[in-house]
This record gives structure tokens, sequence and C-alpha cells, in this order.
């Protein structure tokens, strides 16, 4: 029902930076929560970030000070700023959203996964 589909993920230096995008598409009435997500390999996803509708932020420790989260509300996207970025930021990022749907006139509770995008932070 509600696609998301991330980019800008690749290959950067130590102390490099880049900037995630994740737009969803589908018949949405509204996305409360958007949120970053990572899996480095061997390891549990991990939440890097989430933003709500009315802009309120949480970051994990592991990423405050350097990632940015933000949201435009009026495209259904999602944005990660991410700099000085270090060996351990390595991982598959995956946006996540949740909110409803319009279903037949009725509304309708969604989560959805992007496919992930991959961020290699290496010299």
């Amino acid at each position: 029902q509600v696609q998301l589909v991330e980019s800008g993920g690749g290959l950067v230096q130590p102390g490099g930076s880049l900037r995630l995008s994740c737009a969803a598409s589908g018949i949405i009435s509204s996305i409360n929560v958007m949120g970053w997500y990572r899996q480095a390999p061997g390891k549990q996803r991990e939440l890097v970030a989430h933003i709500t509708s009315g802009g309120s932020t949480n970051y994990a420790d592991s990423v405050k000070g350097r990632f940015t989260i933000s949201r435009d509300n009026a495209k259904n996207t999602l944005y990660l700023q991410m700099n000085s970025l270090k060996p351990e930021d390595t991982a598959v990022y995956y946006c996540n959203a949740a909110g409803t749907v319009s279903v037949a006139g009725i509304l309708r509770g969604f989560a959805s996964w992007g496919q992930g995008t991959q961020v290699t932070v290496s010299s």
C-alpha cells in the first residue's frame, strides 16, 4: 500500500558526508513517524533517528551531533544528513514509516520499510 524508496547511499571516506533520501508513495492519508534504521553485517538492526509529523526528533547516542534527520511533509520525503562519518557507520540504512492510508474511504494503519541503501565508510 505504501512504498518507500531510499537513495543517496555510497562509498565515502572517513570524515566525509552523505545525504540519504526516502520517498514515500501510495494512497497516504498521513504519516505519523518516519525513521532511519541501520544494520551492519552480523549485527541487529538498530534505530538511527526518527521524526514525528510535528518535527520532534530522537537520535541514537552514536550519531548525535553528526546526523540530522528531517522531513518534507508535503512531499512525503524523509532525509538523513550524515556528517563526520566513521567506519563504524558502515551499514545498510533502511527507511521506515508508519501512518494511515485511505482504502475505499476507510482509514487503515500501515507500517512500511524501504529496501535499504548501502553506506560504506572506508579509506
